[in-house]
């Protein structure tokens, strides 16, 4: 492990090189920019909170601005579009870096750095938009936004665990990568993200509450919403999914990152 931190800050500024490089050539001929990277989600809120403001209004009756569902939304997205980014980086990047592993010698693991640090960046991006149209909307939380960056923490080691672990084994079973695609969907619409948790039945909170995003996404809610520090009782959960995830994943990848060059 040692070893790998080591070879890891040797290649530092060719993993910032190859951030620079990322956003430099996709946006090399855009007029807007970066700003591809957050009208994406801006869209989806918008389409959700056309369609399901009226309905989900009513649900959050302690809220005291009329913009309140649109907001809901704004901070559950926040989350799922950094973890679903680290995730779907990771997943793949091993596999679209094929040629490079191939023809030089440098730590695999350099390409995950490079994926979480092009994520971290979309993100930073996005919240400093959502911090734009909060203050258009008239709702400025700031008495608990020093939780933020806690959440972020486990929302990145857990997105980087399963991506990492999935992506190891994406090199060897190509269907790994076909399948999350699916998953994804489904664990979008399982997490408490376009609705509230309360509109579940009681029976299945329980169910819910398995899903290590449910925790995450409603520490980001009540941040950025409700203007309260995060439930930490749901946050322990996910800490511990996410530490666990990456412990496994850093095993496998240990094991397996000898054979991982030939099979590409």
């Amino acid at each position: 492990m040692k070893q790998m931190l080591l070879a890891l800050w040797a290649y530092r500024f060719f993993i910032v090189s190859s951030i620079k490089t990322e956003f430099k050539t996709r946006f090399a001929r855009s007029k807007i920019g970066g700003f591809w990277m957050v009208i994406h989600p801006l869209a989806q809120v918008l389409v959700y909170a056309l369609i399901l403001s009226q309905i989900m209004k009513a649900k959050l009756p302690e809220v005291q601005t009329q913009y309140a569902y649109p907001i809901y939304i704004l901070s559950g997205i926040l989350a799922w579009t950094l973890f679903s980014d680290i995730l779907t980086r990771s997943l793949n990047v091993f596999i679209n870096n094929a040629n490079l592993l191939k023809k030089m010698a440098f730590p695999k693991l350099s390409l995950v750095l490079i994926a979480i640090g092009i994520a971290l960046i979309n993100f930073i991006l996005f919240m400093l938009v959502m911090f734009v149209v909060f203050a258009f909307l008239g709702h400025l939380p700031y008495h608990a936004l020093y939780w933020l960056p806690l959440l972020i923490g486990i929302t990145l080691v857990l997105a980087t665990g399963i991506g990492l672990f999935l992506g190891v084994l994406n090199v060897f079973i190509r269907d790994i990568g076909q399948i999350m695609e699916v998953v994804m969907q489904f664990w979008f619409w399982l997490t408490p993200i376009v609705y509230m948790t309360s509109i579940v039945p009681q029976k299945y909170h329980t169910l819910f509450m398995l899903n290590p995003m449910t925790g995450i996404v409603e520490g980001f809610q009540n941040i950025l919403l409700y203007d309260k520090a995060p439930n930490f009782g749901h946050l322990f959960y996910p800490a511990v999914f996410a530490l666990c995830s990456l412990f496994l994943a850093m095993l496998l990848f240990y094991r397996a990152r000898e054979e991982m060059t030939d099979v590409l």
